[in-house]
């Protein structure tokens, strides 16, 4: 085996030990207090919760690490807008329907309403900060 051969294994085998450690820590991480702010969203009430306001919708998936990631985000983000605004969360799995309709692909992904219009869509995890300024720009 040539030199080159043996230092991509290496970096395979690092890399992988990496992953599987961080896999860990975050799938033993205890879950985050659920907000009370926060609304759980199904398929059949989830026309009813955005068709007015403005509303920011969390689609995500318990099996999702950023998605995870995204749970203490929304908690704040919640804490931060108060009444001016809500946030929903609807896990994909258990509604398919509301995902399809809104063209979901990759999780999290947040859609933010106005009166039951999309304006703005945001995939990946986003900081406190940031959600908060998007939903101001739109109150």
């Amino acid at each position: 085996m040539n030199i080159a051969a043996i230092i991509a294994l290496s970096v395979l085998v690092i890399l992988g030990i990496y992953a599987y450690t961080s896999y860990k820590k975050i799938k033993n991480a205890p879950e985050p207090e659920k907000n009370p702010a926060i609304k759980e969203l199904t398929d059949a009430d989830f026309q009813q919760h955005v068709k007015s306001g403005v509303v920011l919708v969390d689609f995500w998936a318990s099996w999702c690490m950023p998605c995870r990631m995204m749970a203490p985000i929304l908690n704040e983000t919640a804490d931060a807008i108060g009444t001016s605004a809500s946030i929903a969360k609807l896990d994909v799995e258990a509604n398919p329907n509301s995902s399809r309709k809104y063209e979901v692909r990759n999780i999290p992904t947040l859609l933010l309403f106005k009166d039951g219009m999309v304006v703005n869509r945001f995939v990946g995890v986003k900081t406190k900060d940031y959600l908060v300024k998007e939903i101001k720009k739109v109150l």
